[in-house]
């Protein structure tokens, strides 16, 4: 069965007060893969319907990123939707979900600052602001984030503990290719040999992960070995972050105990993340 597609707030409501029982909602931005797909499929064991919403967020893209050239595909992501059992399809326009430019806006404070925050700055701003919205429009039992946005997904989990917000928080595992690149939207814009450069990224977090009982210095040494390889390939990736944080704060790790290797870099204009928790030093 095809899912309800909604485009107004009025029709949201509509769909949502027709919903009995439970609800998982997965937002997205559309331009969906098997990671997104994955999330639904998780949504569908946990409760009893399951929506998703579709929508670029402008608030979460700075100056001279790729918010005109993200990838819009709307019909293939409905189909594809149909195929993950999703009940309820949100896809607002901009005015939709900003009839006026917004005066309050959510600050994500020092915690938004930092690694890919730091990278991007007000990118996570934005970026709660849209999700505590949609929270509030679609009203879920439990909302699905993947865990390849590692940051986003501590963040929205502090957002609805500070806030209150009557929600349950869950992360679905990061989906891979075969070689171990990280499913993003933003492949399509990778160029065969920048898929290549590509790979280093995960590459690195293997062999980081693989040093994690020798210590946080040796994790970081040996990501930085397989980084280093990349910065010199053709195209070369350009390093914009290699730390040990801890998953909950993001806060750098040094000493024994779990931690969260997380890397990112720009092949190109082509801005890719990822990360792998571990854990430091021997087990006792």
């Amino acid at each position: 069965m095809k899912p309800v597609i909604v485009r107004t707030r009025n029709e949201l409501a509509a769909a949502r007060a027709r919903v009995e029982g439970t609800l998982a909602f997965v937002p997205t931005m559309g331009a969906l893969h098997e990671g997104h797909l994955s999330l639904m499929r998780q949504a569908r064991r946990s409760a009893d319907s399951v929506a998703v919403s579709i929508f670029v967020n402008p608030l979460q893209f700075g100056p001279g990123e790729d918010f005109d050239r993200y990838p819009r595909t709307f019909d293939a992501d409905a189909e594809a939707c149909a195929g993950a059992g999703v009940d309820l399809i949100f896809a607002p326009t901009r005015d939709v979900m900003y009839p006026e430019e917004p005066q309050v806006t959510l600050k994500s404070g020092p915690m938004g600052e930092v690694v890919e925050g730091a990278a991007r700055p007000g990118h996570f701003d934005g970026m709660l602001t849209v999700v505590l919205k949609l929270l509030n429009l679609v009203r879920p039992d439990v909302a699905i984030f993947g865990e390849k946005d590692a940051q986003q997904l501590a963040m929205i989990r502090r957002m609805v503990a500070d806030l209150n917000v009557p929600v349950r928080v869950v992360g679905g595992p990061t989906v891979r290719e075969p070689d171990g690149l990280a499913l993003s939207s933003r492949n399509r814009y990778l160029s065969q040999a920048g898929r290549g450069t590509a790979l280093a990224l995960s590459r690195a977090l293997q062999a980081g992960a693989e040093a994690a009982e020798d210590g946080a210095d040796a994790v970081i040494a040996a990501a930085s070995a397989v980084l280093g390889k990349a910065a010199a390939a053709d195209p070369p990736l350009v390093l914009d972050y290699l730390v040990l944080v801890d998953q909950a704060t993001f806060a750098p790790v040094a000493s024994a105990g779990p931690a969260v290797l997380a890397v990112a870099g720009r092949v190109g204009s082509t801005h890719l993340i990822d990360n792998v928790h571990l854990q430091l030093g021997k087990e006792h």
